[in-house]
């Protein structure tokens, strides 16, 4: 689903001056070229209107330059028609334009956006854009009463406010005109996984339709703004209140769903869930940040979400396997609320499947969510057989250890092959619908927009995948050199705040590129704060005490007497995405990169690019095809930088000071630790130019401590 976009305008704001009035003239020119050509049959004569030609002419140009501005937020809404294909509308209140893209998984008949409250005074909804022109009574009275028959427009009768449903031609879709003031109106992007237990708190109300996130509206009129805290899923919204003309707008607490807000230089203020969608009209933009809230009433943001470990503090909480397990069955431990948050994300009544890569974190997902989907109305409607999805080259890492995990669960596994050139062609396809240049973040997005593609062909609305899990338990391979437990605690931290701006969004917007969506049970908020509060000492990789990266999840799931997974599945080393679909998939990019960037274009990088100068050829590339797309400063502001070895975050860096000679996003990079690292670098370590380049086996020897020690 989409959140379009939100156009506030501040009519107090010192903006809002004569010379920053718009659209100029030749704008009303254009709307009477946009109407005429889309609508041909609305060209009437005066005479239809029963006035002279000056009442004709005056309402004439209102009307055409409010169809202008429909048009014009409709086109912007087609741009994220591939996040929501199932539906579309665009609603306006007053001042205000809200359009809707939707992808239906809950309640596909009756879910569709605005949603409201019962008696239509909150109004929830994915876009908002509020209009700089009022909608006029004189507008609504010339179009409901003098040119009902020419538009076919409907009017419903016997509801609280009057509304109506226009429908002009098939360019503009349809948009709902109001009489009278509609209170509460809201647009959700996401999905609310406790709107049951929260629709039992609220049965004082009346809810129309069985959609999950009809009970924002609902929280709103009870709680007002601090009802954000009660909702368990993953979400982005915008809220208008009628009554006090102000708005909320809200992100769910890691970033899951994408959100962006934006300034436009008529003092107007403008959320979307993506970037294309608001890049032209806003000066100034940036990505909302995750766990937060902004209320027009103080015109700035503020966390609503603060967990403990948000502040970075040293959890003490101790590591017990046997209470792991007695908390599953009571549903208070790391282990149950992985269950929990599972099961929590079967809630759909589409067909789903899993994304499983052979590595450990999307193994366990397709595990548990195996275990338990004889248990769901899902497996009632759709059959008990868990459908997961493998994409590689061939020969691919990824490809046979998916292929072992989906024998092993019985699950109905499909898996797709592509070839170099198949991901080279899809690159700037992957770069505008991904919005970002970061190396790592478009090597392993490329091979998820094509698996994505084949999905969906097949049916599929809704995918679970693994992300997250590398980020809370330090899974990373760079992570074996983490100094102390105080480095480790922080850098996974500093790796959850961040994840909106990598994982989250590659794993939202490559499926979304083709109406599929991906939910992520790692990242379940009652799970993060469990395993954030456990001492980070546990999660310190010690070959000496067998424990490879993860070893407190490794060994929570690791159960002999009924197993998830074969154990050289669960011990099996991290293998970053954009690795484990192929070695030659990053070999390839690189070459490919070496012969479209000069020696002198790299050289001369950061004269044309002085922010986040790109360091290698690779890097080079992506951001011309970026800046193609994006061309806005604040667009390529909304790119984190720096450099990285391995997924590193800038800080981690410093823990090795040879990483500083080969700075590769790739895990590859993490020399001495990686199976498979790069040669070059393997070749140094002989050399003695690295240190520590013995532990390039520790796997091997890790499956059989690591079930022996606790």
């Amino acid at each position: 689903m989409s959140l379009s976009i939100l156009y506030w305008r501040n009519h107090s704001s010192h903006a809002h001056s004569e010379k920053s009035r718009r659209p100029p003239c030749v704008e009303y020119l254009l709307c009477l070229v946009a109407w005429t050509t889309l609508m041909p049959s609305a060209r009437v004569s005066s005479n239809y209107l029963g006035g002279g030609f000056s009442f004709f002419s005056f309402y004439f140009i209102l009307f055409i330059f409010h169809i202008y501005i429909y048009i014009y937020i409709h086109r912007m809404n087609c741009r994220l028609r591939h996040r929501g294909p199932d539906w579309s509308g665009l609603h306006c209140h007053e001042d205000c334009y809200l359009a809707h893209q939707r992808l239906a998984i809950v309640d596909p008949t009756s879910g569709d956006q605005p949603l409201y409250n019962e008696d239509k005074t909150i109004i929830v909804t994915v876009l908002f854009l509020p209009s700089s022109f009022p909608f006029s009574f004189f507008m609504n009275f010339l179009i409901l009463r003098c040119w009902r028959r020419k538009f076919n427009i409907w009017i419903p009768t016997g509801s609280t406010t009057s509304c109506c449903w226009t429908l002009i031609g098939y360019k503009l879709k349809f948009m709902l005109i109001v009489d009278k003031p509609l209170l509460i109106i809201m647009h959700v992007n996401g999905e609310i996984y406790n709107h049951k237990q929260l629709r039992e708190k609220l049965k004082s109300h009346q809810f129309r339709t069985g959609s999950d996130c009809e009970v924002i509206a609902h929280l709103y009129e009870e709680h007002g703004e601090d009802f954000v805290d009660m909702l368990d899923g993953m979400f982005s919204f915008v809220l208008l209140d009628t009554r006090n003309k102000s708005f909320i707008a809200a992100r769910d607490a890691i970033g899951i769903t994408p959100l962006y807000i934006g300034w436009g230089l008529d003092g107007s203020t403008w959320f979307a869930s993506e970037m294309k969608a608001l890049s032209d009209d806003c000066e100034r933009f940036m990505s909302f940040l995750p766990g937060h809230i902004y209320s027009s009433k103080q015109g700035a943001l503020r966390r609503w979400y603060n967990p403990p470990w948000y502040l970075e503090q040293i959890p003490s909480n101790p590591y017990d396997p046997i209470v792991l397990r007695k908390a599953f069955e009571k549903a208070c431990s790391a282990l149950m609320l992985f269950f929990a948050a599972v099961v929590k994300r079967l809630m759909t009544d589409v067909p789903f499947g899993v994304l499983l890569s052979g590595g450990l974190d999307s193994s366990l997902v397709a595990a548990v969510a195996n275990r338990h989907l004889a248990n769901t109305e899902a497996a009632v409607q759709w059959g008990s057989q868990l459908h997961t999805f493998c994409i590689g080259l061939k020969g691919s890492p990824d490809l046979k250890a998916a292929r072992e995990v989906a024998d092993y669960l019985g699950t109905r596994h499909h898996e797709f092959n592509f070839t170099v050139q198949e991901g080279l062609d899809a690159l700037e396809e992957v770069i505008y619908h991904i919005e970002t240049y970061d190396v790592t973040t478009i090597r392993a997005s490329t091979p998820m927009f094509l698996m994505s593609r084949k999905i969906k062909s097949l049916g599929v609305k809704m995918v679970l995948s693994g992300e997250g899990s590398d980020e809370i338990f330090g899974g990373y391979l760079y992570f074996h050199k983490a100094p102390n437990k105080e480095e480790f605690h922080q850098e996974t931290c500093r790796k959850i705040k961040a994840l909106h701006l990598y994982d989250c969004l590659r794993a939202n917007k490559s499926t979304s590129a083709w109406g599929l969506e991906a939910r992520v049970p790692f990242l379940d908020k009652e799970f993060i704060n469990i395993a954030m509060g456990i001492d980070p000492e546990w999660k310190m990789i010690r070959p000496d005490l067998g424990r490879i990266e993860k070893w407190i999840l490794r060994n929570a799931f690791d159960d002999d007497q009924e197993p998830y997974l074969p154990k050289h599945i669960l011990y099996r080393q991290k293998e970053q995405f954009s690795d484990g679909v192929g070695y030659s998939w990053i070999d390839g990019l690189k070459d490919y990169a070496d012969g479209h960037v000069t020696d002198t274009m790299l050289m001369q990088a950061r004269f044309v690019y002085p922010e986040n100068t790109p360091t290698t050829k690779e890097a080079y590339y992506y951001r011309t095809i970026f800046e193609k797309f994006f061309p806005k400063n604040a667009a390529r502001s909304t790119v984190p930088g720096g450099p990285s070895v391995a997924c590193s975050t800038a800080k981690a860096v410093e823990w090795d000071a040879a990483w500083s000679k080969n700075l590769d996003p790739s895990g590859r990079a993490a020399v001495g630790v990686h199976a498979a690292a790069y040669k070059e670098s393997m070749d140094d370590a002989k050399n003695g130019d690295l240190h520590d380049a013995a532990p390039n086996k520790l796997q091997e020897g890790f499956v059989e401590q690591a079930a022996t020690v606790v």
